[in-house]
């Protein structure tokens, strides 16, 4: 069984930087995906596991799940088959959407399967309780590097609103310089039309300069030349 990104049917958004745990169900045969927006060189750690609809037997085979994870250019990261549990750690190598799908074999009749998941990315993800052991830091340090690492996600999430308003700014003047060439054009019709009316009353009679329906006459050579005809 493989799980491919053609065949997505759904998906959870949900927050990076922050631990996620949650259950949700699968019909059999159908493919569940929940995606996370993930930053390159962070860290992300995922746990699943179904959960035994009849606890304290054996998990049936119809209830164990396939599961991958892509990355937004379909790349795969994790592949498992047919498995009652399992986990993945990574460090993040591409920005963007990360998807995990989960599926289950077919089933006559259809079959839910529940699945829990605690995916955790960002500052969530550091294991802080396994530095503390390893290190055997102080309480203050331990915080201070939370702090720090904190810091850099905020100063990330700083520089990725910089750079839109930096765009927004472009389209803004763009559109400005857009708007402003339009009212010339604007301000060109306007006079043209306010020339024509205050020309002499025999040449504002003359068929040519009859405005139709609002506009002005169609053929500007012909008013060329009567204009040239009436001032030599």
């Amino acid at each position: 069984m493989e799980l491919r990104p053609a065949v997505f049917i759904l998906t959870l958004p949900f927050l990076s930087t922050i631990a996620q745990s949650v259950r949700f169900q699968i019909e059999s045969g159908v493919t569940k995906c929940i995606h996370d927006e993930l930053k390159i060189n962070s860290m992300t750690v995922a746990e699943y596991s179904v959960v035994n609809p009849n606890e304290g037997h054996p998990l049936p085979e119809h209830h164990k799940i396939s599961v991958a994870l892509f990355t937004e250019k379909e790349k795969r990261l994790h592949h498992a088959e047919l498995v009652e549990s399992g986990h993945f750690t990574f460090h993040v190598e591409e920005n963007g959407k990360h998807l995990l799908c989960f599926l289950t074999d077919a089933h006559e009749p259809i079959l839910n399967t529940t699945v829990e998941l605690n995916w955790r990315s960002g500052v969530a993800a550091t294991g802080w309780s396994n530095v503390a052991k390893k290190e055997t830091v102080d309480t203050m340090e331990l915080e201070l590097k939370k702090m720090e690492d904190t810091i850099s996600v905020i100063m990330e999430e700083m520089f990725d609103l910089r750079d839109r308003e930096e765009d927004m700014q472009e389209l803004m003047r763009h559109t400005n310089s857009i708007m402003g060439y339009l009212g010339l054009v604007s301000l060109f019709i306007c006079l043209s039309v306010a020339g024509i009316q205050a020309l002499p009353p025999e040449v504002a009679k003359h068929p040519m300069l009859k405005p139709k329906g609002g506009v002005c006459a169609e053929h500007t050579s012909t008013i060329v030349e009567v204009l040239l005809h009436h001032f030599p």
